[in-house]
């Protein structure tokens, strides 16, 4: 059984989460302890909010330096809805902000042209390119739930594995090695989000038990 760290740094619809996952198997730990963490085969980094707000709350917690590591390291990592965002560079909402920096690229505001934003319900992801992510989800694409006013702006087009049209055709999924992003909420979206989050629990799986995380001790 996979062991998922679900960080709770107080944003985020985490207790949806938590029953998404162990629906499909994982144990969860809820926590933003350091050492349970670092324990884990795969985080999941979830949110809702602004980018601003998440960003101070994870420095708060000193989990900024912890999350970018574990993505450097290549362990896997997956960003539900804000915590997507998190993973850039920089966002433009409210403030310029500085994000974790794992995946190249910005968060603008989502250019709707006159549709209502925040953007809310079923959309259609078209999968743009194979990712362990989507494995045996229906070819081409299915719909998934999305709540947001942002959108991802990757620098490298080859990170981005599905896209969606609200307005303008923007990335809903991004992958640069073991780290994942989602925009849309799976635990929100049925059998196909469902599915999503198994796969990622399978690839934590595949990963392998953890090894003691290097000096979690001094940073707990």
């Amino acid at each position: 059984m996979s062991r998922i760290g679900l960080i709770d740094y107080g944003m985020g619809n985490r207790r949806s989460v938590q029953k998404a996952l162990e629906r499909v198997g994982a144990e969860v730990r809820v926590t933003h302890d350091h050492d349970e963490l670092t324990a884990c085969d795969g985080l999941v980094l979830p949110g809702v909010g602004a980018f601003p707000t998440a960003m101070r709350a994870l420095g708060e917690l000193r989990l900024v330096e912890l999350v970018a590591e574990w993505g450097a390291r290549g362990r896997p990592l997956l960003g539900v809805c804000l915590g997507m965002q998190l993973l850039f560079e920089r966002s433009d909402e409210l403030v310029p902000t500085a994000g974790l920096g794992l995946i190249a690229g910005t968060v603008t505001e989502l250019g709707a042209r006159g549709l209502r934003v925040p953007h809310i319900g079923w959309n259609e992801v078209s999968f743009e390119r194979t990712s362990r992510l989507l494995a045996g989800l229906p070819a081409g694409g299915c719909p998934f739930y999305h709540v947001h006013s942002f959108a991802v702006r990757p620098r490298d087009a080859d990170d981005v594995i599905g896209t969606t049209e609200y307005g303008e055709r923007f990335a809903t999924i991004v992958a640069r090695g073991s780290v994942f992003g989602v925009q849309f909420h799976p635990e929100k979206s049925s059998a196909a989000g469902l599915h999503l989050l198994e796969n990622f629990v399978a690839s934590c799986r595949d990963a392998g038990a953890a090894a003691p995380w290097p000096g979690a001790a001094a940073t707990a």
